[in-house]
Formats: structure tokens, sequence, C-alpha cells
């Protein structure tokens, strides 16, 4: 059974050709019909299929539409063609610190970011103990949110979104921002919720995580599917790209610059 189907998903953003300097300048140029835009498509004609109890990645360089189809997927975005259909409960862990007021403790952010994933509050008390015990921040439960260090917000949130063993989690870079320890025992976590059924979608740089977690790889470039297909095969490849380009910026640099003569 398919948990997530993608199909022909585009997404087109407009984007200003001229920078205003403020919201007064940015008004006048629309009353007066002087708005000029651009049209820039993070993705373009994406489809995407993924398991139940499959642990699949999604790989590409910086603009290459990872996280633009994550929000696609979790619902924060509506694409402008194609559709989406994901079955079951899904917890994103798109972007640190969404769900969360800064200005709030950790202690009031776990009842405020567990509402918005659409848990009760009784759940949330009777809980509260795992996931404060799971996040290791006792000692910080009553300090604002906007002290934590980036490490420890994440693990506030993936400690909230994945006591509730949904049937469908997607994780965006969460791991790259906790120290090791943490990111070991997030890995494990998530196993043991494959091992119930659910599904995960990973985005990561480190291509050997991905490597060892993911079962099949999904490598966008550009708003495009480059590569789909088994983890091991479709990291070799994304490797050998990575070392060509690497190979070609080393010769690069050691030719020597044309000193012109007047």
């Amino acid at each position: 059974m398919n948990m997530i189907e993608v199909n022909n998903v585009s997404m087109r953003f407009n984007m200003a050709k001229e920078k205003h300097e403020s919201l007064k300048e940015y008004f006048l140029a629309a009353v007066q019909g002087k708005l000029q835009f651009e049209e820039f498509y993070a993705l373009r004609d994406v489809s995407l299929k993924v398991e139940k109890g499959e642990f699949h990645g999604l790989i590409g360089l910086n603009g290459s539409g990872k996280s633009t189809l994550l929000k696609i997927i979790s619902g924060v975005f509506k694409p402008t063609a194609g559709s989406v259909t994901v079955h079951g409960s899904i917890a994103p862990l798109i972007e640190l610190g969404a769900g969360f007021d800064m200005d709030l403790t950790a202690r009031e952010n776990i009842f405020l970011n567990g509402t918005v994933l659409g848990l009760t509050p009784q759940y949330i008390r009777e809980k509260f103990d795992e996931i404060v015990e799971f996040s290791e921040l006792r000692d910080f439960l009553d300090v604002p949110l906007k002290n934590y260090s980036s490490g420890m917000v994440a693990r506030i949130g993936f400690s909230i979104a994945t006591v509730t063993k949904p049937d469908v989690l997607i994780a965006d870079e969460i791991l790259s921002v906790g120290d090791f320890m943490f990111q070991e025992k997030c890995e494990e976590r998530m196993r043991q919720l494959m091992s119930g059924g659910t599904t995960v979608l990973l985005v990561s740089h480190s291509i050997g995580q991905v490597e060892r977690m993911c079962d099949r790889v999904t490598w966008l470039e550009k708003g495009r599917v480059r590569m789909s297909g088994g983890a091991r095969e479709v990291c070799d490849a994304y490797r050998a790209l990575d070392e060509q380009a690497a190979s070609a910026q080393r010769a690069a640099a050691k030719k020597p610059m044309e000193v012109k003569k007047d």
C-alpha cells in the first residue's frame, strides 16, 4: 500500500523583479499597476510513491526543491499543478521552530506544539514525562525557547512529534542540528516507529546517513526527479557527480591565471 502518492506535481512562485524599500513603495507600485513578477518553478512534474513502512530519503543540492516538496506533502503548500495523497496521520518536522512560540517556555510549548499536531491536552499530560525524558531537557523546562540553541529546539520538536507514533513522519534536516549522541537516539526512535508500521520521509545532506537508514531514495535536481531507486544505487550516483564536481573545482584552482600584457 502506498502511504504517499505524489502525481505530476509542479510548484510555481511569482518573484518580484524589482526590490521595494518599504511596504508603502510596494503598495504604491501595486495600485499603479507597476508591479512586475517573473515565474520561478521550485518543482516541475514530480512524481513519487512511498510504501507503508518504507524509509524514503530525499537528496539533492540546496535549491533542488526538497523542502518545497515536503511542505506540499505536509499540506503547508498547495501545488500549482498535480496532486498529493497521504494516507493516515502526519507528523511533520519540516522547519525548526515551526509550531512553537519562542517567548514561551519549553513546558508551555510542549502543550502548544502538541495541540498544533492534533494531540489533546489530556494525551499531552499523559505523555509529558516521556517527551521530557526523551529530549533530556528537564532542567530547562521553564526557560523560554528563545534562549535555547537550535539543537535544543530540535530535541523538543522531535520528542513531541514522535511520541504519537504517526502513520507518516516527515523530517527535513531535523537531525543535522543535534549532537552526535542525540542523532543516534533519533535514528533508533525512527527505527522503532518503522517497526510499528510508520512510514518515514527524510531529507538529509548526509549521504552516509541516507544510505545507512533508507530503503529507497529520490534525487531531486533543479526541481525535477533526476533518479529514484534503491538507496545504494542512487547514493553512489550522487557521490560520483559530487566527486566529478570537486575534481573540476580542484583542476580550475590549479590552472594558472592568464596575465594580460598591455
